[in-house]
């Protein structure tokens, strides 16, 4: 039987890389708490490189999963507020003023724009609303000082009235 001669350079170059792989996954994750930005920057050069190997592939994860997660709630908190004003300008239709139109506007503005750069969001916008509804109910009777019988337990406004610009009820 014939032996194969190790070559010790080969071993140890094999075992360096290893250990500065797992120094730089080591540091990635240091990154990562101490100055998010650096840790995006780097991750994305790895990314770029095909370096998946040295991709902080938790914390990434997390990072992504983060990030859907605020759009998400950011569309929540968006619909929540246009609901409330949209109560509100129903039920206090002598109180409308440009303030809560321009809340409405800008309220329409900005989810059209997060709607139109995340599509995947769109199909959901029903079920957000009719979720943060007793929200925003909750909202418009704090800030009208209506009692919470003036207003529907359903959400009374179409996906159609709520995206448009012209629709005060």
């Amino acid at each position: 039987m014939k032996r194969r001669a190790h070559n010790v350079n080969t071993v140890f170059t094999e075992r360096s890389r290893t250990m500065l792989e797992l120094k730089a996954k080591n540091q990635s994750s240091t990154d990562h708490e101490m100055d998010l930005a650096l840790w995006y920057a780097r991750q994305a050069e790895l990314l770029r490189e095909s370096r998946f190997d040295q991709l902080d592939v938790n914390n990434l994860i997390d990072e992504l999963e983060a990030a859907v997660g605020n759009l998400r709630r950011e569309l929540s908190s968006r619909i929540e507020v246009l609901l409330t004003h949209l109560l509100k300008c129903q039920f206090q239709p002598q109180r409308i003023s440009r303030s809560w139109l321009n809340t409405l506007d800008e309220q329409r503005s900005q989810i059209a724009k997060l709607l139109d750069e995340n599509r995947s969001l769109g199909p959901g916008v029903t079920d957000v609303a009719a979720k943060v509804y007793p929200l925003s109910v909750r909202r418009a009777v704090t800030q009208t000082g209506l009692p919470r019988s003036t207003f529907p337990l359903l959400n009374p406004y179409s996906k159609d009235q709520l995206f448009d610009f012209d629709f005060v009820p």
